[in-house]
């Protein structure tokens, strides 16, 4: 399978600091600025990185080389952020006066470590993710089904790789028509509702919202292998419609019970004092995928 991994923004937490990092050619790349402030608590970041390489020559002379810029997810939005791999960061680290250096090399080196065990065992990054759903209070039956949420998920994502969808915008616009006609609502519109910030919406949907975020994917799937829709155009087309079934049955139970499906409710402060969710703090399977599998409209 290829193994290109999708540019999403990922929370890692040292000593309580969050440290944003994102998959880029298959390994995390962690925003440089963020390291700075776990290891000096400087209030200016992009200051003290510039009298850093006027102190030091060397790092200065490879710097270019050393970070990329990447997209990050910031309060702005998306945008391009100086980041660099384990190894960049190692040298970035050398240049830093602080006595965090060592433990923070030591907490690097394992996140880079599980990076690793999870690419070559799949399976692995879901078993943390139930371990630290379970720690966060989720009930068993939720962590199943959002467990099977990531599953039909990749399968989705696999088909419109396979009928041509290949920019990342174009799986964020998919998703959200997918998400209108199961909802009545973008995924960004449905955060707002359950008051979330960067957090990962599916993981604060209740059981109700899950199943039908999965009828409508799941529908969208089967029509997809199906029909055969080739491009952006085509596939939007089809993912109206696969959301459409999921509606359809939403309105119908919300008609029979006198309830709305979508709530406020979210599982922000249940469980543990992690800052981020799970999805946040490490992969599910949802983002190691050929530039799909995308949780970029939720």
């Amino acid at each position: 399978m290829n193994k290109q991994i999708s540019e999403l923004t990922k929370i890692a937490i040292f000593r309580k600091k969050e440290i944003r990092k994102t998959i880029h050619k298959n390994e995390w790349w962690f925003v440089v600025e963020d390291v700075i402030v776990a290891l000096t608590d400087s209030v200016n970041p992009k200051d003290y990185l510039s009298k850093m390489r006027k102190r030091d020559e060397e790092l200065a002379k490879g710097y270019g080389q050393i970070v990329t810029p990447l997209l990050i997810q910031t309060a702005g939005g998306k945008q391009k952020v100086n980041c660099a791999n384990t190894e960049g960061i190692f040298r970035i680290i050398q240049s830093v006066p602080s006595p965090k250096a060592e433990p923070f090399k030591r907490w690097l080196a394992k996140v880079g470590y599980e990076r690793i065990q999870e690419i070559e065992d799949p399976e692995l990054a879901q078993k943390r993710a139930r371990a630290l759903y379970k720690a966060k209070g989720y009930p068993d039956e939720w962590i199943e089904r959002r467990m099977r949420s990531i599953a039909i998920r990749e399968e989705l994502t696999d088909e419109w790789q396979k009928h041509g969808i290949e920019e990342s915008k174009e799986y964020a616009i998919l998703t959200a028509e997918i998400s209108k006609a199961a909802f009545g609502i973008t995924p960004s519109a449905h955060k707002k509702v359950k008051g979330l910030k960067r957090e990962n919406l599916r993981d604060h949907m209740s059981d109700l919202e899950l199943l039908f975020s999965m009828l409508g994917e799941a529908s969208t799937t089967e029509i997809t292998k199906s029909e055969h829709p080739q491009g952006f155009t085509q596939n939007k087309h089809v993912a109206k419609r696969g959301g459409n079934i999921a509606g359809d049955a939403r309105k119908k139970l919300e008609q029979e019970t006198g309830r709305k499906v979508v709530t406020g409710s979210n599982y922000l402060g249940k469980g543990s004092d992690h800052a981020g969710d799970v999805t946040d703090m490490i992969g599910t399977g949802e983002e190691l995928v050929p530039q799909k599998r995308k949780e970029l409209g939720e």
